[in-house]
């Protein structure tokens, strides 16, 4: 398997993991809720079943990030390459391995340091179309892009 469809099966398990991980919060949280609404002794508890309610909330806001994540990795087809980078991308630049996808952070895969980023950060966007022996700065770093894949 190639680096590429290794970074792409690594950060798709990693997205799965979050998923599992809130939804056993947001399991626990239903619970609390449905034990607070049984217990209607006043003021207390009207504030506590607000307080689970606000935090469900979040939490299901969390959920749809992640589920729109997840869609947006489903399209990638990690055996295409490219000539310019484009979402989907893995580019090797002087410093990292950059996955254009969503935004899910620094890992290491393959011995290799890789940063999943989205095509609409800021580092993104600049990198967006740009082809192999091509640069740019960004923050006062630069990065000249090594290879496409």
């Amino acid at each position: 398997m190639q680096l590429k469809q290794k970074v792409y099966h690594h950060y798709q398990q990693l997205l799965e993991d979050k998923i599992s991980a809130l939804q056993l919060v947001l399991d626990d949280l239903k619970e609390s809720g449905a034990s607070e609404t049984k217990s209607t002794a006043g003021d207390k508890h009207e504030t506590a079943l607000a307080m689970v309610q606000i935090e469900q909330a979040n939490k299901r806001a969390q959920m749809q990030e992640l589920l729109s994540q997840k869609a947006i990795l489903n399209k990638i087809d990690p055996a295409i390459n490219t000539i310019t980078i484009v979402t989907g991308s893995l580019v090797k630049s002087t410093s990292n391995y950059f996955f254009i996808s969503v935004a899910l952070g620094k890992s290491i895969v393959e011995g290799q340091n890789v940063i999943a980023l989205s095509a609409q950060s800021p580092l993104g966007k600049i990198l967006m179309g740009l082809k192999k022996g091509e640069g740019i700065t960004f923050n006062q770093t630069q990065y000249i892009v090594e290879e496409i894949y």
